[in-house]
């Protein structure tokens, strides 16, 4: 059978989990939310159904689900990403070896299709994935597995041979779910629980020997050269 990394996208292949942060910090406070900037951590690695719903809830109902949605898309159609800009910078050269070892390769994101597309087109890199999965194509999101489950359909491959990379706990805990080895990217900055992967890195590179090397750690330490 096949293997395969499976790789999330936001904080993953590029770092926007603190420009998303902001974002999100000031379209709240815009929208009249003086709670703790700690709270809207939850919406790290949710759909943008599941963030809605968080948001509006943090804002006690004082505004509909459609009202943040509208000020949060006005907000970065005036403040557009440039995901170049944020790659990782060994994002091309690991998914090049990953490629030369055989590997093949899913992004699965909670993202839209049209987002993640876009965002892989534009850093260069969308010919290397041989699937691409967006959370608008299944049933239950993450922390449910189904996203990476679908992705091993479609790459023809068992869960088992499978290497989830990931940084949110919500996406841990779904590659955990399906029944497949998670390497987690360390990030202490957004109060992330990242105890359930198998082993942490601190980069792409490092996730990449582990892959190439089928010794993937089971006791939630960082990697160790």
């Amino acid at each position: 059978m096949e293997k395969a990394v499976l790789f999330d996208m936001d904080g993953i292949l590029y770092d926007s989990e603190l420009q998303y942060a902001r974002v999100t910090e000031q379209v709240m406070r815009n929208l009249g939310y003086t709670g703790p900037s700690e709270a809207l951590y939850d919406t790290i690695g949710c759909t943008a159904d599941g963030t809605w719903q968080i948001l509006y809830d943090l804002l006690d109902g004082n505004c509909s689900r459609h009202e943040i949605e509208m000020a949060w898309k006005e907000y970065n159609q005036s403040h557009p990403i440039d995901y170049r800009a944020i790659m990782f910078d060994d994002i091309p050269e690991t998914l090049r070896t990953l490629k030369e070892n055989g590997f093949r390769m899913a992004c699965c994101s909670s993202s839209s299709k049209r987002v993640i597309l876009d965002s892989l087109r534009d850093m260069g890199i969308e010919n290397y994935f041989d699937v691409v999965i967006s959370g608008e194509e299944i049933d239950h999101p993450k922390p449910e597995p189904d996203i990476y489950l679908l992705a091993a359909r479609q790459l023809n491959t068992l869960p088992e041979n499978c290497v989830v990379y990931e940084d949110s706990r919500i996406g841990i805990e779904a590659g955990r779910r399906a029944g497949m080895k998670v390497i987690g990217r360390r990030d202490t900055r957004f109060n992330q629980n990242q105890s359930a992967a198998h082993c942490l890195v601190e980069n792409a590179g490092e996730m990449c020997r582990i892959a190439c090397q089928g010794r993937i750690p089971s006791d939630g330490k960082s990697y160790k050269n």
